[in-house]
């Protein structure tokens, strides 16, 4: 997997990073921020397209109780991109490091991707942790 960037740790008692971008992330990030201003990633625990990383204009996906902040992207030029994930969904994901990519498509839901004709996805590997 080509990571381009990785997310500042901010769980508690964790020094690891659980989130990266992709070159290609980045890049369709950066064009994104041009156009809609700062962003966020949630990823929630639904099925099908729901289950691909959200980007959203920040602030107007709210956040709650039941999400987790996994970590925060410093984008070059940019500022901070916060990637969230719900607490259901984590329980699943918790031995897990994710990485957002880019792929052709357009998927079902409300990212901010889907007019480029692109849309992010998830990919993963097991964490080496104790």
């Amino acid at each position: 997997m080509n990571v381009g960037l990785q997310a500042r740790p901010v769980r508690p008692g964790e020094d690891f990073s659980r989130v990266a971008l992709t070159p290609q992330a980045v890049e369709l990030l950066d064009l994104l921020w041009e156009r809609h201003g700062p962003l966020m990633f949630h990823q929630s625990g639904g099925c099908c397209d729901g289950s691909a990383p959200m980007c959203y204009p920040a602030g107007e996906f709210l956040t709650s109780e039941a999400d987790m902040l996994l970590g925060v992207f410093e984008l070059p030029g940019r500022g901070e991109l916060g990637f969230w994930m719900s607490q259901e969904q984590f329980a699943y994901w918790s031995h897990t490091h994710l990485s957002v990519d880019v792929v052709p498509g357009r998927g079902a839901g409300f990212s901010l991707e889907a007019p480029e004709g692109k849309r992010f996805l998830l990919r993963s590997e097991i964490l080496n942790i104790p």
